[in-house]
């Protein structure tokens, strides 16, 4: 496949578009390279030395990400962000980022990956930003504890940030807005969900969670957005099977 068709590829499943005048990411292509076939695609959430890195070891010939190095502002090539391209440029290694559409996909995402992993039934949009939704919300055929949720998306509660257990010890009903999302926490308590999940905590959340008597989950930003990348990698392994994909973990703990 040659970085053209990948790119292709890439924006039948996702929607770019839809995004273009709120996600500050430069979703697509941030960096090309020299040889435009590619046959080995590594996969992570971050852009950072560490993952270019280790990708480069890895033989990739294109990195794909979450987060990457372009968001909606002029920057001088300098300091670490000329290192960071430069390196890039030496490995012939491409970057390709998506952001938002990563996050908003209803099967591909990570809030739709959390969901499919909870069993959560009766998924739907959720979310609200800048006039359009970026989450997901679903409810269980049978109530389950915190514990158990955080077990199924965390490894265990002592992974996630932070958790604010202010409602139902049996949680019947989630929404999901991975990242930066604790502002989603109004729509959360306008819908009457018992359990709010997203990454980065927020000071703001506390007592409005708790005078509303629902949960929240801060389970990190990271934690919560390895799941759209991971399922981009086996979706990309499956279609293209003459491609080889792998997931590079570079977690920070947030």
């Amino acid at each position: 496949m040659r970085l053209e068709g990948f790119d292709e590829y890439m924006r039948q499943m996702l929607a770019f578009d839809a995004f273009g005048s709120i996600d500050p990411s430069l979703n697509g292509l941030q960096v090309g390279r020299r040889e435009q076939e590619i046959q080995k695609v590594a996969f992570a959430v971050d852009a950072c030395m560490e993952t270019f890195n280790r990708a480069a070891l890895w033989g990739a010939d294109l990195l794909v990400v979450h987060h990457g190095i372009f968001w909606g502002r002029v920057e001088a090539i300098r300091g670490v962000h000329y290192e960071r391209i430069q390196r890039l440029l030496e490995a012939d290694l491409g970057l390709y980022a998506i952001h938002l559409p990563l996050d908003e996909h209803m099967s591909l995402g990570n809030n739709a990956q959390m969901a499919a992993a909870l069993g959560l039934r009766d998924v739907e949009p959720f979310g609200r930003f800048k006039g359009a939704t970026i989450g997901c919300r679903g409810r269980f055929e049978q109530p389950v504890s915190i514990d158990r949720i955080n077990r199924t998306l965390f490894s265990g509660t002592e992974n996630a940030i932070r958790v604010l257990p202010f409602g139902a010890t049996e949680i019947g009903s989630v929404g999901l807005v991975s990242g930066g999302g604790p502002s989603a926490i109004d729509e959360a308590i306008e819908l009457g969900l018992d359990l709010f999940i997203t990454g980065d905590a927020a000071h703001t959340v506390y007592h409005r969670a708790l005078e509303s008597s629902i949960s929240v989950v801060f389970g990190g930003h990271y934690l919560t957005e390895i799941w759209g990348v991971n399922a981009l990698a086996d979706k990309l392994g499956a279609d293209h099977p003459e491609i080889e994909t792998t997931f590079i973990d570079v977690p920070t703990g947030l």
